[in-house]
């Protein structure tokens, strides 16, 4: 007997401790799944506000899609442990540091070296707002899940970031780039001595069916009947599912608004049409005027082109009859000097005249030996005056003188 009391504690141990790890997964599953879908909703809603307004820190959906990130970005994160074995809180700002410094031109080391910003819930939050000004939140989440040595260090096993709900969650943040965010990094929002609190109720939503309405008036009636007296009981009670008038009048002035908005961006839009086409048509008439003058350009062109090749060729040909005239004239001087040769000779006499006058030189000597043939000695004298003054006379001189005459 006692043995089958311990078989059924130990199997009643058993199952309580799997029921447990069953319940935990659930829990963390539900807990995962909540956080990811409220963050869609948080997404769209200011996707949709922004087509109203500017997006700052007074907006309560940044602030509750600001809370719902850090929520999920601090989901199952790992403590620091000290060297004393305790382990200490950490912020989802350590991961983000380390896992985020491969991504171009980031934010990192601005956000460290702030001097408002002491504490790392802050300076993350700094972060978020940072990042969606910047138009790069997706980028840096991508980035830190592509890291997964890092995430695995710093998360817990049941994280959402280790999970399937991170890919989704990065593909939900790149909606956000198409928003103009506005923030103050020295507000109120940056406080991090209180943790982020997320506002659920602008996303619930029950609707129910007309059984469950009818069965709510009745209940509603015998209440009121037995609650007070017969003079007192309501006559009819209204469903409570029925808008009041002032959620009514709410919504129609925001399509009012948003119909206003549509209206003045479509003025916008006209007048900036109307300025382009405008700028479009003096363009294209001075596109015209442009090209008129570049085709006057090139017939002035082509008409000087033409006429100085027609000069080029003139002088070409002024040139070759300079040649022909050239060669002509040296022809009829050969033909002069071929058929006049007493001219020719003339001219080497002219030119030559100081060779009689060397061979007079050599012959005044000669003349001495005709001396002995002369048969008057004033001859001779009259020769040797002259050899001792140096006359040299020509050959005609010499040979029509008298005293030269032989015997």
């Amino acid at each position: 007997m006692a043995s089958r009391s311990l078989g059924g504690l130990s199997g009643s141990r058993g199952s309580s401790g799997v029921c447990k790890k069953s319940l935990s997964a659930r829990n963390a599953a539900v807990e995962r799944r909540n956080l990811i879908t409220v963050c869609r909703f948080s997404v769209k809603t200011l996707i949709d506000r922004s087509c109203f307004e500017t997006i700052d820190d007074s907006s309560p959906e940044f602030n509750n899609f600001a809370a719902i990130l850090e929520q999920i970005l601090s989901h199952r994160l790992k403590g620091q442990v000290t060297w004393f074995g305790y382990e200490s809180p950490r912020s989802f700002w350590d991961y983000i540091r380390v896992a985020c410094r491969k991504v171009s031109q980031n934010c990192i080391c601005s956000i460290e070296n702030m001097e408002n910003v002491s504490s790392s819930r802050a300076k993350g939050r700094a972060w978020i707002r940072v990042a969606l000004m910047e138009k790069h939140l997706s980028e840096y989440i991508s980035t830190a899940l592509r890291d997964f040595k890092t995430t695995r260090r710093f998360y817990e096993d049941g994280a959402i970031v280790l999970g399937e709900e991170a890919n989704m969650l990065a593909g939900m943040l790149l909606g956000l780039n198409a928003i103009d965010f506005s923030f103050c990094l020295k507000g109120q929002g940056l406080d991090g001595n209180f943790p982020a609190v997320i506002d659920y109720t602008p996303y619930l939503k029950f609707t129910q069916s007309s059984d469950s309405i009818s069965s709510d008036e009745e209940e509603l009636r015998t209440l009121g009947s037995s609650g007070s007296s017969g003079s007192s009981t309501p006559e009819k009670v209204g469903p409570p599912f029925i808008m009041d008038e002032n959620s009514w009048f709410n919504k129609c002035k925001r399509v009012r608004h948003k119909y206003q908005l549509t209206l003045e961006q479509k003025g916008y839009l006209e007048e900036l049409l109307q300025l382009r086409e405008n700028e479009l048509s003096k363009s294209v008439s001075q596109n015209k005027l442009l090209l008129q003058r570049i085709e006057d350009s090139e017939l002035a062109h082509k008409l000087e082109k033409e006429q100085l090749e027609y000069i080029i060729v003139e002088l070409q040909d002024q040139l070759k009859s300079y040649h022909s005239l050239d060669q002509l004239s040296a022809e009829v001087s050969l033909s002069q000097t071929s058929l006049d040769p007493g001219q020719s000779q003339e001219g080497e006499g002219k030119q030559d005249p100081l060779n009689f006058i060397s061979e007079g030189k050599e012959d005044t000597p000669s003349l001495l030996g005709l001396c002995g043939s002369l048969t008057s000695v004033a001859s001779y004298k009259s020769l040797t005056s002259l050899k001792s003054n140096d006359y040299l006379a020509s050959p005609t001189t010499e040979m029509t003188s008298p005293g030269l005459t032989p015997s």
